[in-house]
């Protein structure tokens, strides 16, 4: 039934954009946090990654959440001498996350899962449609 397998690919896409959600809400809420010790390295920017499966019981290509990699880009240096992170300089390491960024990702998540649901939903009234039509 083709119906099921539109369901089951859209499906698959929110997943993935829920599985981003995640880990971006992961990085705004480590945006402001430091090494616990001197010197010591803060959380490090998470990015997820999405990989392309084919699915041989659907004969289609789905997408599914990959790997999550750690952005190797470097820390954001303040100097904050009294800080209990600071180092014998007076410099803090904070997370190498940006909020605009996440935000602008968050926001690309969003309208994935979105397109997806709307998927699900017209989907969901073709079938209703055709059982009425079968039904008359």
């Amino acid at each position: 039934m083709e119906f099921d397998n539109t369901l089951k690919v859209s499906t698959a896409g929110m997943k993935v954009q829920t599985g981003r959600m995640r880990v971006i809400a992961e990085n705004v809420a480590n945006a402001d946090s430091t090494g616990a010790t001197p010197g010591a390295d803060p959380y490090r920017r998470k990015i997820p990654t999405v990989n392309a499966k084919f699915d041989r019981t659907l004969g289609a290509t789905i997408a599914e959440l990959g790997k999550v990699d750690r952005d190797s880009s470097n820390f954001d240096m303040r100097y904050e001498p009294g800080h209990p992170a600071a180092d014998a300089s007076g410099m803090v390491k904070y997370p190498n996350v940006t909020p605009l960024i996440e935000m602008t990702d968050l926001r690309d998540a969003q309208r994935g899962y979105e397109a997806n649901l709307n998927v699900v939903s017209s989907t969901r009234q073709m079938m209703l449609r055709t059982l009425d039509l079968l039904k008359g």
